[in-house]
């Protein structure tokens, strides 16, 4: 089957030398989104809240142009800018697993692109 590229305008562009997702024998390897606006490729400022919703959106974007959805998810990675942010990061991003919440690392990294608060990267199966 061969490797296949994952790409959506639901989603930011990749702003380096990568792509938003790539597929391989039925399996989904996202990028890690941040949260970008994909319209107008800008940073949302605000909360831990409101940039993990911007960064679940385009993860579920991505997630959906390579075919498959947040109930074939099977592993995530969770990067936060301070671990303090973990119980509000949580319920939002378990709002999107609601039921069978994936197998799931989360740790605090020093910094992230932009300077944002939050990126998620993510393994699933084609539906």
């Amino acid at each position: 089957m061969g490797k296949q590229i994952v790409s959506t305008n639901e989603a930011p562009s990749a702003i380096g030398p990568y792509s938003q997702g790539t597929k391989v024998d039925g399996i989904v390897y996202t990028s890690g989104q941040i949260p970008l606006d994909p319209n107008t490729m800008a940073v949302v400022e605000g909360s831990i809240s409101e940039q993990t919703k911007q960064v679940m959106e385009n993860l579920m974007a991505v997630l959906d142009s390579a075919g498959a959805d947040a109930s074939t998810v099977v592993k995530t990675t969770c990067f936060l800018s301070d671990m303090e942010n973990f119980a509000e990061f949580n319920v939002i991003y378990g709002s999107y697993f609601p039921e069978m919440a994936p197998a799931r690392s989360c740790v605090e990294v020093a910094r992230l692109p932009k300077d944002v608060l939050v990126e998620v990267e993510a393994v699933a199966y084609v539906k």
